[in-house]
């Protein structure tokens, strides 16, 4: 049975694409063919062969499937601010129209698990009044949410929840990925989370020396998700 899932953060920096990079590898350990998209990503750097995001490079060695990168990543640009800024800035208009059929092309795929990974949180807003959560709506696949564990991320956390399910999605879990290790009273934090997130933990990745997906995926655990 193929698996499919649209990965979010509760704000950008909290490690979506280390978390995402860190299932794929574990999916990869299970003999399961993986395949993931970025379909939009600001920050990117000039190479010989184009623009290029280091997070959809992350996810591309990830796949075990022949994916090219621009099928990964459809639309790369190069300053490092939200994306339908940086999209203006070059003349593109940034829509779900634009980006549903590359997405839609990677997970025609059907490779045994599939990762479709945002940029920022929920509500990162595109062009016009479309958000990326409408990429999500529109794909109908379950939400995996990775919350940076630090102050204040409860709020985020439970606010980013009720979103995605008052959008019509399935939260299939979350990862509680420990980017402040020195977060005040933070087993009582992980706790609360525990008690009022309306979805599986999916893993709790501690702070590492080096957040290799080799490395995340050892406190990761697929079977966890809602729906596996």
């Amino acid at each position: 049975m193929a698996h499919a899932y649209f990965v979010t953060g509760t704000d950008t920096e909290v490690g979506k694409t280390t978390i995402a990079a860190g299932l794929l590898y574990a999916a990869r350990l299970r003999g399961l063919s993986t395949a993931a998209a970025k379909p939009v990503a600001s920050g990117c750097m000039r190479t010989a062969e184009g623009l290029r995001n280091d997070d959809a490079l992350a996810l591309l060695a990830q796949c075990s499937l022949p994916l090219r990168y621009e099928e990964v990543n459809p639309l790369a640009f190069e300053p490092a601010i939200a994306p339908h800024l940086a999209a203006r800035e070059v003349g593109v208009t940034l829509n779900v129209a634009g980006l549903l059929e590359p997405v839609r092309s990677v997970l025609a795929q059907e490779a045994d698990f599939s990762l479709v990974e945002g940029a920022g949180g929920w509500r990162v807003p595109l062009a016009g009044a479309e958000n990326l959560s409408d990429l999500a709506i529109a794909l109908g696949l379950p939400v995996i949410l990775v919350i940076g564990v630090r102050l204040g991320c409860i709020n985020h956390a439970l606010l980013s929840a009720e979103a995605i399910e008052r959008d019509g999605l399935k939260l299939a879990g979350w990862v509680a990925n420990i980017v402040d290790p020195h977060t005040a009273r933070l087993e009582e934090n992980l706790a609360t989370l525990a008690e009022r997130m309306p979805a599986p933990c999916v893993g709790r990745v501690p702070r590492l020396p080096s957040a290799s997906a080799e490395a995340v995926a050892k406190h990761l655990d697929l079977a966890r998700l809602a729906g596996w």
